[in-house]
């Protein structure tokens, strides 16, 4: 910890009050919660600026930060601070809300702390991880505990894959890092369930593989690219296998194409 604990930083956005609230992804358990919901830009009855708390960690010593996308979003000013009480504020350089992944950039006159990922392809259950961040705006607060899941889906987006971790995580710990005990980020600390709103040991991390492919994007041009068909899939049925002469169900069925789609074009 004290190795790593000085590339945490604490992050303190502002924005301007909105008249609706903010969109959130469909089909979300009530109980699942951002770390950031209380600050959140758009949320209803707050009048003039909102302020708001998060996590991040610093990747490069020229001052990379990653933390998540509801932490920054529709954010006017981000103002980061560091273990030694420096602030900066901090530029945007990219989010995307898929992933609720964002990277932040601070110019510091000097190298910063910075801490590395680790994979995550050979990960258990019931390895042991550290979660480090800024619940309640407390400061630089840690938590350990284990890996209770890998390949979580909890319906907030397309690409679910969360590390589960009963690591104690609550609001202000969005966007901060989960680390393994060889001090890498295997994780950032993205939501957790609960039915009040505090820690009740099952929290989510979006894992460090798909954390710094979002990131190598987002530096790129500040937007991720993805590619896609324009098809509408749905699973193969008996009826569908035996017309095709399959012995058994297997693989997807396209059912409709896009018009305008690389896959109408491709036809």
């Amino acid at each position: 910890m004290e190795q790593v604990s000085p590339a945490v930083v604490f992050i303190e956005v502002t924005t301007k009050a909105q008249d609706t609230p903010a969109p959130m992804p469909r089909n979300i358990p009530p109980q699942l919660r951002r770390f950031f919901e209380d600050g959140m830009p758009g949320m209803p009855g707050h009048q003039g600026p909102l302020q708001g708390v998060g996590s991040g960690f610093i990747i490069s010593s020229d001052g990379q930060i990653v933390t998540n996308h509801h932490v920054v979003a529709g954010a006017d000013t981000v103002t980061v601070k560091l273990a030694d009480d420096r602030s900066f504020e901090a530029k945007v350089v990219g989010s995307d809300p898929m992933t609720d992944i964002a990277l932040l950039k601070i110019e510091a006159d000097v190298d910063l702390p910075f801490v590395k990922f680790g994979a995550t392809d050979g990960l258990r259950v019931g390895d042991e991880v550290v979660a480090v961040g800024n619940p309640f705006g407390l400061g630089g607060t840690v938590t350990s505990g284990i890996i209770s899941a890998l390949s979580r889906d909890i319906r907030s987006g397309p690409f679910d894959d969360f590390i589960q971790t009963d690591a104690s995580i609550n609001k202000g710990n969005s966007g901060g890092p989960l680390f393994n005990n060889a001090g890498d980020v295997i994780g950032v600390n993205t939501a957790i369930l609960s039915p009040d709103g505090g820690s009740v040991g099952i929290g989510f991390a979006v894992p460090a593989d798909l954390v710094q492919t979002v990131v190598a994007d987002l530096s790129d041009d500040g937007s991720v690219s993805r590619g896609w068909l324009g098809v509408n899939i749905r699973p193969m049925t008996e009826e569908v296998a035996n017309v095709l002469g399959y012995d058994s169900p297997k693989g997807a069925v396209i059912e409709a194409v896009s018009e305008d789609s690389p896959a109408a074009k491709a036809a």
